[in-house]
């Protein structure tokens, strides 16, 4: 008997190479492709504003780089003796008010140039609900621990969301038309929202998307789907797939999701570099029992070797 439902994918075409540049935005979910990506020395860039959750933050981050949006004081503000900015995520935020206004620019710009070179730009959401700054009325990319009672939690609509994306997928579009958008969603479940709520949230994020795919005209902007939601809640489907917390995948789910990623959007031809990458890796990674040992130093020779080698086909660095 097969206790799984297995999910058939199929390869994409254009998919990811060497010669291939990324951008990765989003939720944690994103953080842990990136790390894999990073990992076998693939050229990305990811969260430039540290790890936002939902649609809107991140269409504030791509439009405020796209517009060359300048961060100054009135952006900024003061809390726990740290320098916070509502659009980014808080491991941006500075003890110095003039560091974190820094960042913030070079990261729009920084994006900006990205944005725009980009083969690959995938984006991950993970909730439909936010939190609006009562203040100014703005959707927030992360509350920075401002007493809630400042903030209205609401949830965004299929039809808000939907909207949001289109907008990112047309303003993509008008400066690299030829660049490949996926959309995924993370499988990591918001329990705080409340279980009912985070089904509502996960489904409203589902619905959008799919709706984004059908409305945006193909010589616009390519849009595609990674089903990363759909592995872990019914491929994987057991707790043994999460960490202690039971609500984010632990390592063995995440080892198995880029696999599958691998699959459909990683080409082949990229396959022997990779595994010259990943002995390079663990190399490095080697702690031998005594560093002065000739077997050692003979061991060191091979691995930069190896290292040079790569380097002279690829511009890697280690």
């Amino acid at each position: 008997m097969n206790f799984r439902t297995n999910i058939q994918l199929k390869k994409e075409e254009n998919q990811i190479d060497y010669a291939s540049k990324l951008l990765l935005i989003g939720s944690c979910f994103s953080e842990n492709i990136s790390k894999k990506l990073a990992y076998f020395k693939f050229d990305l860039t990811s969260n430039p504003f540290g790890i936002l959750f939902n649609p809107k933050a991140i269409e504030t981050l791509i439009e405020h780089s796209l517009n060359e949006k300048v961060y100054s004081e009135k952006d900024v503000f003061l809390l726990n003796e740290r320098w916070h900015c509502f659009d980014a995520h808080s491991d941006l935020s500075a003890i110095n008010k003039n560091e974190l206004i820094s960042n913030l620019n070079y990261a729009i710009k920084s994006t900006n140039k990205r944005i725009k070179e980009s083969t690959h730009i995938i984006i991950t959401l993970g909730t439909s609900w936010v939190y609006r700054f009562i203040e100014t009325d703005a959707i927030v990319g992360n509350c920075h621990k401002v007493p809630q009672k400042k903030f209205a939690r609401e949830l965004l609509s299929v039809v808000e969301i939907s909207a949001s994306l289109k907008n990112i997928c047309l303003k993509i579009s008008k400066v690299n038309p030829t660049a490949t958008v996926i959309f995924t969603v993370s499988p990591v479940r918001h329990i705080k929202d409340g279980f009912v709520e985070n089904s509502r949230s996960k489904a409203h994020l589902l619905t959008a998307i799919h709706k984004t795919m059908e409305v945006i005209p193909p010589s616009r902007v390519r849009i595609l789907y990674f089903p990363s939601f759909e592995i872990m809640m019914d491929d994987l489907r057991d707790y043994r797939f999460y960490n202690s917390d039971m609500l984010h995948p632990n390592e063995t789910a995440i080892n198995y999701i880029w696999k599958q990623f691998q699959q459909v959007w990683i080409n082949e031809k990229t396959a022997s570099i990779m595994k010259g990458i990943d002995a390079i890796q663990k190399g490095l990674a080697h702690k031998p029992f005594n560093s002065n040992s000739e077997q050692h130093q003979i061991f060191l020779m091979d691995l930069q070797k190896k290292i040079t080698s790569l380097k002279s086909n690829l511009s890697i660095e280690f």
